[in-house]
């Protein structure tokens, strides 16, 4: 008898979700309303190297950047989009052509790029990105990790069209 309860409540609630939002609610993915552009950070363009390659692995990996690009006001996620990534490493400096590389978001608007342990620099272990690709406002980030010790790092970005 419970069962029966349990399966005709599922319907009921299932059924009034359909009426409440109509058939097309349940196809269409809900974006946030009025998400605020990512601003630029302080710092976060030092050492950028314009037209850095779109690679596979920044040396030889071991490390995760990954996060999300997002479409200013509603929040709709972006793909396609180029996010440069850089950062001092366990195999070079900021600064080293090798330390930069390049990814694309994916469907989803989610980027992810395997990279070398990041090191702290001027005491921070930090790294950077950069959208740049014209279509939207240029946006520099410059997170900085809670410990050296992690091997993984997030950016996300909401973009403003140009």
């Amino acid at each position: 008898m419970t069962n029966r309860l349990l399966n005709r409540r599922s319907l009921l609630v299932a059924g009034g979700s359909v009426v409440a939002t109509g058939v097309a609610g349940l196809l269409v993915p809900a974006y946030a309303g009025n998400l605020t552009a990512t601003p630029s950070m302080r710092g976060g363009s030092n050492n950028y190297r314009p037209g850095a390659p779109i690679v596979e692995r920044i040396g030889g990996g071991g490390f995760w950047m990954s996060g999300t690009v997002r479409r200013a006001g509603d929040g709709a996620p972006l793909a396609g989009q180029r996010i440069q990534i850089w950062a001092h490493t366990t195999e070079g400096h900021e600064r080293d052509p090798q330390s930069h590389g390049a990814t694309l978001t994916d469907a989803d608007g989610v980027f992810r790029l395997e990279m070398p342990q990041i090191v702290p620099a001027f005491g921070q272990p930090h790294g950077h990105l950069a959208y740049d690709s014209g279509e939207f406002e240029t946006v520099f980030l410059r997170p900085v990790m809670p410990s050296a010790n992690d091997t993984s790092l997030e950016a996300h970005f909401v973009l403003q069209p140009t």
